[in-house]
């Protein structure tokens, strides 16, 4: 089973840390994020962005709360959503969240535990624990798949 625990110490970090698995990916990758308010799931997704080739990734990523989903463009796609106002996985399904998940860029949900049904078994989950102010403990865990997309990633 692919698995990888990272601790990062400031939000530099944890957005490298994004960055580097954005330069990994080929599409068709779904990445189930969970944490609490302010655990860093934006920040990692604002470095996945820059990992994929997104322009000007800093400004571009925002948590799309409000939006529930927005779309960037960059090597590969990224559909970035938002399940945290949602009320399960019909919402989610309504909002065609499910076509943009096997749309062949890179998905990343946020708040995934909410809408744990709609994520595919081959995800990868990433769970952020807050450690201190700006520390975190990052856990990445999915199948065998994932192995060597993850090996070498610190």
């Amino acid at each position: 089973m692919g698995a990888l625990t990272v601790r990062t110490a400031s939000e530099g970090e944890t957005e490298a840390l994004g960055e580097a698995l954005g330069r990994r990916l080929v599409g068709g990758e779904v990445l189930a994020l969970v944490g609490n308010l302010g655990a860093g799931k934006t920040r990692f997704v604002k470095g996945l962005a820059r990992g994929l080739g997104v322009p000007d990734a800093e400004r571009a990523v925002t948590s799309p709360t409000f939006v529930l989903m927005a779309v960037h463009q960059g090597r590969l796609p990224l559909y970035h959503f938002d399940a945290y106002r949602l009320s399960g996985e019909a919402e989610f399904d309504l909002l065609e969240g499910g076509d943009f998940l096997s749309a062949g860029g890179v998905a990343a949900v946020e708040w995934a535990a909410r809408v744990s049904a709609a994520i595919p078994a081959g995800a990868l989950r990433i769970e952020f624990e807050v450690e201190g102010p700006t520390e975190r403990t990052i856990e990445m865990t999915g199948d065998d798949r994932w192995d060597e997309l993850l090996a070498g990633i610190d």
